[in-house]
């Protein structure tokens, strides 16, 4: 599965309290910040449900309240200050997809303002695959349908295409050593393409590639490669 890029928006709403700040200039306000997605396709704001939580890390002077941890859209956080900070937001992805820190500023110059961050999904799991569909199109999908994983009928056009036997390949990558697929999954990193699916399981040591997705080049060098360390 390629790489999945999403937009996430922070809102941030404040204005003057009616309690003394006990800094001359620098009137009490009330804040607040949440986070939304964008929609990749209509440009509408939307939950952001990619998330299991939201970790804010506010200024020091906060005390036991600098670091706070929000568990539910749209991970809003209410604060009263005087001064202007910069923070740090950590949000974690739901189905292990990742920590993404956000650096945000939070100042008093208008009482409501935007800030968009793009975020990057590497090789998302099934569960929150589902959810970015929810906020866009996802690369090598259609309708809801892998197109990499097409009918039998596209793949062995596309084998006849590469001119090469693309289960024997299969087969050989299959019985090569440890230390001969090292180097195919570092041929594979070095030379895929955006289209081209890999997982890399690192709790159970595997590593996945679809070889239907793989460019011509990459297939005939792997080609090479088996035919050079097994034989013909």
């Amino acid at each position: 599965m390629p790489d999945v890029k999403r937009t996430v928006k922070i809102i941030t709403e404040q204005h003057v309290i009616g309690k003394p700040s006990g800094v001359e200039g620098f009137p009490m306000r009330s804040w607040n910040i949440r986070l939304v997605l964008v929609n990749e396709t209509t440009g509408e704001d939307v939950q952001a449900n990619l998330f299991e939580k939201a970790t804010y890390k506010l200024h020091p002077t906060f005390g036991d309240r600098e670091t706070q941890v929000i568990k539910r859209p749209p991970f809003k956080i209410q604060e009263e200050g005087w001064g202007e900070f910069d923070m740090r937001i950590i949000v974690s992805a739901i189905d292990k997809g990742g920590d993404h820190e956000l650096l945000h500023d939070l100042n008093f110059q208008k009482e409501r303002y935007e800030a968009e961050h793009k975020i990057t999904f590497k090789n998302p799991k099934a569960n929150l695959l589902e959810r970015l569909k929810e906020s866009g199109s996802v690369a090598g999908e259609e309708n809801g349908v892998k197109s990499k994983r097409g009918d039998e009928s596209a793949k062995k056009k596309r084998r006849s295409e590469k001119g090469v036997d693309m289960e024997r390949l299969a087969d050989s990558l299959q019985r090569l050593g440890e230390e001969d697929l090292l180097q195919v999954v570092q041929m594979v990193h070095d030379n895929k393409t955006a289209d081209t699916y890999t997982k890399n399981d690192v709790e159970q040591g595997e590593f996945h590639v679809d070889l239907y997705t793989l460019p011509d080049s990459l297939v005939r060098m792997l080609w090479d490669f088996c035919v050079e360390k097994l034989g013909s």
